[in-house]
């Protein structure tokens, strides 16, 4: 075929417009997807997880039928804080937030209104770089500001329960600036739950809010109470229907154990932190934490066998209430032979 070229001369006539064709009939464009619904199209495939931003609950409904039946509703007192760093005895307290909230014991729900109470706190020194960058809070934004005390008291004589995603890092903070939180019974819903052996690849909230559908800006107190106590709200399982507030609640009611591997041979040191116990650098022992006397004596025949050699041993087991748990306080001490 000869290939054919064409000269564009732009002062030669226009060519003749082509016949119009026939009229065609014309449909309304479809209206545009909201996101949600975009959202939920995304969903139903399989190559795509959708999360959602995660939305502060005010009002978690209605509660129990009857809730004047003794036991049938506890007030918990979600909590976090802020702060300049991770010693309780040189840092300070830059940010507390706490959410009051009502549970059906029987459904492990939260239910009603949801009190907040958030503040800044000067703490009388510069605040860290790392911890700027880490929650955001700026020597800015707390310069002048204090606590309240009464507010925060008026909250804590009304709960049965303070709950923290580390309570071992919020109590002693908290105990150091409001001595009355020691009077209180407390649970840890990072340590208190095993989150590992219902399937979650992480016990950080973040992740477990992932889990769930929700993301949410991490690191300021406030929301990450909301995120907690909504995560709490939902079963722990697919197919269980225990919530993680149900267990909660459960766990502060028995005791638990803290046993202390003392006298444990130095290269035993791999083989107890791979099995879960840490490293108490103050009383220079291996510890763990254990929630039944059952496991309490699994866990003492396995150092017998595993760690001791079948040797005699005496190790230090402290029990441990749901007043003291976390707190810097020992509890009741006793030594066991193993």
């Amino acid at each position: 075929m000869t290939q054919q070229s064409f000269d564009f001369d732009a002062t030669a006539p226009a060519p003749p417009e082509p016949a119009q064709a026939a009229a065609q009939p014309t449909t309304a464009p479809a209206a545009p997807l909201s996101l949600e619904a975009m959202a939920q199209q995304l969903e139903q495939h399989p190559d795509f997880r959708v999360l959602r931003r995660l939305v502060p609950c005010a009002d978690y409904g209605p509660g129990p039928a009857d809730p004047a039946t003794p036991g049938a509703v506890q007030h918990v007192l979600v909590l976090d804080t802020e702060t300049t760093g991770l010693s309780h005895r040189s840092d300070k307290i830059i940010e507390l937030a706490m959410l009051l909230v009502a549970a059906d014991t029987a459904t492990g729900l939260p239910f009603g209104p949801v009190t907040v109470f958030e503040g800044f706190e000067d703490p009388g020194m510069p605040i860290p770089a790392v911890a700027q960058a880490v929650t955001g809070i700026s020597d800015d934004m707390v310069r002048g500001h204090r606590l309240d005390d009464a507010a925060v008291r008026a909250l804590v004589d009304r709960a049965d329960l303070v709950l923290a995603h580390n309570a071992g890092f919020d109590r002693p903070f908290v105990e150091a600036r409001f001595p009355f939180f020691a009077d209180k019974a407390w649970a840890c819903s990072f340590m208190d739950i095993d989150w590992k052996a219902i399937g979650s690849g992480s016990a950080k909230l973040s992740a477990l809010a992932n889990d769930r559908g929700w993301f949410y800006d991490a690191h300021r107190a406030q929301v990450d109470c909301h995120a907690l106590l909504q995560v709490l709200a939902q079963p722990l399982t697919p197919d269980a229907p225990t919530t993680g507030l149900a267990h909660l609640l459960q766990a502060a009611a028995q005791p638990s154990y803290k046993l202390a591997a003392t006298g444990a041979p130095f290269d035993a040191k791999d083989q107890l932190k791979a099995r879960g116990y840490r490293w108490d650098a103050e009383a220079r022992v291996w510890c763990c934490m254990l929630p039944s006397p059952a496991l309490l004596d699994a866990e003492c025949e396995w150092l017998r066998a595993e760690v001791y050699g079948r040797r005699m041993a005496r190790i230090e087991v402290a029990a441990l209430s749901s007043q003291v748990r976390y707190s810097l306080r020992s509890g009741e001490v006793s030594e066991r032979e193993i």
